[in-house]
């Protein structure tokens, strides 16, 4: 395996935020994305106040090559859950929050309807806080994607994860044009919409600029690009690591596609600097 380069070296944060945010996690019986998917940003993060909570559960039923999220058959959905996190957001004090979850495959709605609760419990007890959902494709059934549209999140995201090419080899069920049906659906109600790509599995820039347009062509105004980091030996390998000056050649694409804002980096994730995507979008409105 190539070895990391240096612009990936993490330098750690643990301001005092940090553990009040790990505490709240671990006495609210909370999963994140920032725990489960191995954010390297968690830190930063957590530090800064922000987290990523993930709903229904921390076992999903597909298993993407990619992703470090465990998977197999999952326990009963939580019907507390949804106040559990709205709690955990008041506490927090966010002024922006970020909702994603495993795939539930298993349940006849595909969590949608655990979903929209979890927005309105959030809503209710923060109706300062903004919203961002990030959200797996539902089997591209639309009358379930409009269960969570209803609930009127401010921002709904959906990542393509790869390029069309490379979209059988990395993900698990889902599609490449299923996630932008997904992305149009959710933009034509009004909705700022987002997605993301990981780039570092194969992919050529030509592919990258193509998947922005087809991206942007589905009404989405926010787009994150960050490498790919191999979790386990038993995940896809890394098959490059791309420098710092082709993610500014990239981000620089982006808004020449149109997009609102980008964010492009070694360590961008989908829901880095998360507010401040949403505060460009704004800007736009």
């Amino acid at each position: 395996m190539e070895r990391k380069p240096g612009w990936l070296k993490i330098k750690l944060e643990h301001s005092p935020q940090y553990p009040r945010v790990r505490q709240l996690v671990a006495a609210h019986n909370l999963h994140t994305i920032c725990s489960s998917g191995r954010c390297p940003n968690i830190g930063q993060c957590w530090s800064m106040g922000t987290a990523t909570f993930m709903i229904l559960g921390d076992i999903c039923t597909r298993s993407c090559k990619f992703c470090a999220t465990a998977t197999g058959k999952p326990l009963p959905v939580d019907d507390a859950e949804a106040q559990k996190v709205a709690e955990s957001v008041k506490l927090m004090q966010l002024k922006h929050c970020v909702i994603t979850s495993v795939d539930r495959d298993d349940l006849p709605d595909k969590g949608a309807a655990h979903w929209a609760a979890t927005i309105q419990a959030v809503r209710k007890a923060n109706p300062h806080t903004t919203i961002e959902v990030l959200i797996p494709d539902f089997d591209t059934i639309p009358a379930l994607i409009d269960v969570v549209v209803a609930a009127r999140p401010d921002i709904i995201g959906h990542n393509m994860e790869t390029v069309e090419r490379l979209t059988p080899l990395v993900r698990s069920r889902a599609g490449y044009r299923k996630s932008l049906q997904v992305l149009q659906q959710a933009a034509q109600c009004g909705i700022v919409t987002k997605s993301g790509l990981m780039v570092g599995l194969g992919e050529t820039p030509e592919e990258v600029e193509q998947t922005m347009h087809d991206v942007r062509g589905a009404g989405v105004r926010l787009f994150t690009i960050g490498q790919y980091l191999q979790p386990t030996i038993r995940h896809i390998p890394v098959a490059a690591y791309v420098t710092p000056e082709q993610f500014e050649r990239y981000k620089e694409a982006g808004f020449e596609a149109g997009f609102d804002h980008i964010e492009s980096g070694p360590l961008v994730r989908s829901s880095y600097m998360a507010e401040k995507s949403f505060l460009h979008s704004k800007i736009k409105l």
